[in-house]
């Protein structure tokens, strides 16, 4: 009987999720998409056809395309590495494809499938919502109608569509709260260790959000009592210490990798002034995160409700969580104490959601004297909001919201004259308003405001995104150079993780958790500009020949309009109606050999094309322990040039742009020399505007900076252009002031690159073969020297020479570097997720403790 009443639940929560995914539903007949325009199809589409195509190769930790490289089981798990969800939709689209039911997972099928995987959820977080609602109530029409009022939250299809790992979170938060009861009532730990267990795993950042609430959700329960024979609080705050760390055991094999990876991160501290209160947001009517049902605020101000023990605690919770939402400072301290982001209002539908059930389940006890002067409040408090944000009550949003308020009240005054026949009547009108709400924010907060409606099979299978005169191009190339490792630099627009849509190694990735040493690498130790300030990011190699040669960069593909940046070196190999690849002629083999070693420390104040040179020549090594190399001698031009400023002014490092259409500092050498070769042009520039992005040309070359205020800054204001020689360069800006001070001119003629790629023309490398996460070659030394691969350095990476175990180091800023043998080398590099075999062997310990522990206190009772 049980577990029919469970498939019941089940089924109605299936059927719910159905209809409030209705507009959606009929945008997929129509062959649009729920996935956002922005980081939907530059991530989250992108890293689930990427983890899939892994895992289902037996591939669980590292990837070569992922960027230059990367572990992806660390530096992904923010997002889907290890996401329960993900991986039982991964099995399930493995099951299909095994069957022949469906094709390829690529892009347009995780877009396409979206809508379904979030039905699913959805019936999920509304199952395991009624659950644990219905176990705090007793009273299960209430206890469903309250998790529907949860998971049909507009926070939920908020998430889902631009940022869909976010809502998984939503599954494990009502078991959070369910482990908890169950040691305050029961003095029983399993499922509380579960729940932290599966929040722990799945998502590191929102572990963290769930584990502050729960610590407030146990704070509130310790103030209000919900039974009246609970275990003591000494016992409880012991059980809920000893079952948090076994949980944190359990995850151990995931989480300690993962939350590795964020804290291997770089991300510029957030240093503006954030507030501690800011009432802007509408939170009746027209808020992105969080509209409050109409039945809450009825609720609320209901007195004799508060007399029930289940209402106090939801209704205190979400006044708490209510007033945190108006809190940038609260949204800082839930991000880590970061940027405020609004990423925890999950945690108020939940609360709302329990105050609302339990407010129904007590319907029964409401009175006309209670309920009018509530519904009076509650009509002023809309009211108000209607004022004081200038809403216009036509519009179809607003309209809505205004037609449920009323139908509610209405529902309501029927409960309490017509009692029990009109309770379900409430519980329809609760459950139906929620599903209008979402349908509507679907359509109009979504798809129109949010450019949901952009996403289309034709926009996802066009140029923009994934075309097909691209696509064969790419393939043609691949076919005729069958090196399985090559890189192309191609991007298309801005889209760093084009590599991934299109299946190819490039130059270029797009995730809010990267390697810090790379970041690194082409923010400060080698300036290398992207072509767009941002962070989480990185791109290209700034058309800078040398770099391309050292990191096995050997094809450059650009559009036709686009070919005056094409590096040095670089000679047309294929083209297509649009497109043009172009081949490098100077490339050195993957695995690198180095006698001279230079000391970064010795390099730190050079140029970045010093630091290139020093790179081409022999090694660079953050401690070296052998004598090193002088550094290369560069002659800075500056001050053999002429400098004046057009449409501008430019006087002790400020620069004011005066043109309408911007103006330009230009720079005159005045003896250049005649051979062919580059200039790099370096300088530092910040814009005086407080809160204004901006283009920045140098000659054909085009990037743009962020704003001064923009959460999304590097912070890294010094650049570095490398500029195809030319009479004059020209720093070219918009109208406005700057400072741009310590400029420096380098010429490059490309002498070290020639040397350096004729220095190893001689192949010494043998049987080079990437299996997974392990790379094995044979390498012939003549004398004992340095090997350097472009592959970024990162913990994990564990090497063996001719079976022994070998040191790696950091070489040239940011990739792997050792010292060979003499004579031949038989090389082996695995790579594992950082401290993954300890912590994987933690996990088992972990899990024999809690059988061993639940077992125990099962026992006592």
């Amino acid at each position: 009987m049980k577990k029919r009443k469970h498939v019941f639940i089940y089924a109605a929560s299936l059927f719910i999720a159905v209809l409030a995914h209705a507009f959606f539903v009929k945008e997929w007949a129509d062959g649009r998409y729920m996935t956002g325009p922005g980081d939907g199809l530059a991530q989250m589409i992108v890293f689930k056809k990427l983890l899939y195509e892994q895992y289902t190769q037996g591939n669980f930790f590292y990837h070569y395309s992922f960027g230059l490289g990367g572990g992806t089981f660390s530096q992904l798990g923010y997002y889907f590495s290890a996401s329960f969800p993900f991986l039982a939709t991964s099995a399930a689209v493995w099951l299909l494809q095994s069957v022949h039911l469906i094709g390829e997972a690529d892009t347009l099928f995780w877009a396409q499938s979206a809508v379904f995987i979030s039905i699913i959820k959805l019936s999920l977080i509304i199952f395991t919502a009624a659950s644990v609602f219905s176990y705090l109530l007793k009273r299960r029409a209430a206890a469903f109608t309250g998790a529907v009022l949860y998971g049909v939250s507009i926070i939920y299809f908020r998430h889902e569509a631009y940022w869909e790992f976010f809502t998984d979170t939503m599954i494990w938060l009502p078991l959070l709260v369910l482990g908890a009861e169950k040691i305050i009532r029961e003095r029983r730990p399993a499922w509380f260790i579960i729940a932290c267990s599966l929040s722990l795993i799945n998502n590191f950042y929102f572990a963290y959000i769930n584990l502050i609430f729960i610590g407030i959700y146990i704070l509130f329960r310790w103030l209000i009592k919900l039974e009246e024979h609970e275990v003591k609080k000494w016992v409880q705050c012991r059980m809920f210490i000893v079952s948090g760390l076994i949980s944190f055991g359990i995850s151990a094999a995931v989480f300690v990798p993962v939350v590795y990876g964020y804290l291997n991160n770089l991300r510029p501290p957030y240093n503006e002034k954030i507030e501690w209160l800011n009432f802007d947001d509408n939170i009746l009517f027209s808020s992105r995160i969080i509209v409050v049902p109409a039945i809450f605020l009825l609720f609320l101000f209901v007195i004799s409700f508060y007399k029930h023990r289940v209402f106090r605690l939801f209704a205190g919770m979400s006044l708490l969580f209510i007033l945190f939402h108006f809190s940038p400072y609260a949204a800082s301290a839930f991000n880590g104490f970061s940027a405020p982001q609004n990423r925890f209002e999950y945690i108020l539908a939940f609360t709302i959601a329990g105050a609302a059930a339990a407010g129904l389940s007590q319907l029964q006890e409401l009175r006309r004297k209670e309920l009018l002067p509530a519904a009076a409040v509650v009509l002023l408090l809309y009211w108000y909001h209607v004022q004081r944000y200038e809403l216009d009550i036509w519009k179809p949003a607003n309209e809505s919201i205004l037609l449920l308020l009323f139908l509610t009240i209405a529902a309501l005054f029927a409960a309490v004259f017509v009692k029990k026949r009109a309770k379900l009547a409430v519980y329809g009108v609760v459950i139906l308003s929620s599903l209008l709400v979402a349908n509507t924010y679907q359509k109009y907060a979504l798809s129109e405001g949010g450019g949901l409606d952009s996403v289309s099979k034709s926009y996802i299978t066009s140029e923009e995104y994934k075309g097909d005169e691209q696509s064969k191009l790419i393939r043609l190339v691949q076919k005729e150079d069958n090196d399985p490792l090559v890189r192309i630099d191609w991007m298309n627009g801005v889209r760093n993780n084009t590599p991934i849509i299109y299946g190819f190694n490039g130059f270029s990735a797009y995730s809010s958790i990267l390697n810090s040493h790379l970041l690194s690498f082409y923010w400060n130790d080698l300036r290398i500009d992207m072509g767009r300030e941002s962070v989480s990011r990185y791109a290209s190699l700034g058309d800078r020949a040398n770099l391309y040669s050292l990191l096995y960069g050997r094809y450059y593909m650009t559009e036709k309009i686009n070919e005056a940046n094409v590096p040095y070196g670089f000679t047309k190999h294929m083209e297509s109606e649009h497109y043009t690849v172009y081949e490098n002629q100077y490339m050195l083999p993957f695995v690198k050999s180095a006698e001279r070693v230079y000391a970064e420390s010795d390099l730190k104040k050079l140029p970045a094309l010093a630091k290139e040179q020093a790179m081409l020549k022999g090694i660079v090594l953050a401690d070296p322990t052998e004598k090193t190399e002088q550094p290369p001698d560069l002659t800075n031009l500056i001050s053999k040039s002429d400098i004046a400023a057009k449409q501008a002014q430019y006087q002790n490092g400020l620069l004011t742009v005066t043109g309408e259409n911007g103006g330009e500092l230009i720079i005159t050498p005045k003896k250049p020399s005649v051979g062919p070769g580059d200039y790099y042009v370096s300088f530092y520039l910040k814009s005086k505007a407080r809160d204004k992005g901006f283009t920045l040309k140098v000659n054909d070359y085009v990037t743009t900076r962020k704003s001064n205020q923009s959460i999304y800054k590097t912070g890294v204001n010094d650049l570095t252009i490398r500029v195809p020689k030319a009479d004059h360069i020209s720093i070219r800006l918009p109208k406005g002031t700057y400072e741009l001070s310590h400029i420096a001119l380098y010429e490059e003629n490309y002498q070290t690159l020639k040397n350096a790629a004729s220095q190893n023309k001689t192949e010494k490398t043998d049987s080079l073969e990437w299996n997974k996460n392990k790379l094995t070659f044979t390498y012939h030394n003549s004398k004992p020297q340095y090997i350097m691969l472009p592959i970024p350095y990162e913990k994990g990476w564990e090497l063996k020479i001719n079976g022994k175990q070998q040191k790696i180091e950091k070489a040239d800023y940011t990739f792997i570097g050792f010292k060979a043998q003499k004579g031949d080398n038989q090389i082996e590099l695995t790579y594992y997720p950082p401290y993954f075999k300890i912590s994987a062997v933690i996990s088992f310990i972990s899990l024999l403790l809690a059988v061993f522990y639940t077992r125990r206190k099962k026992a006592r009772l």
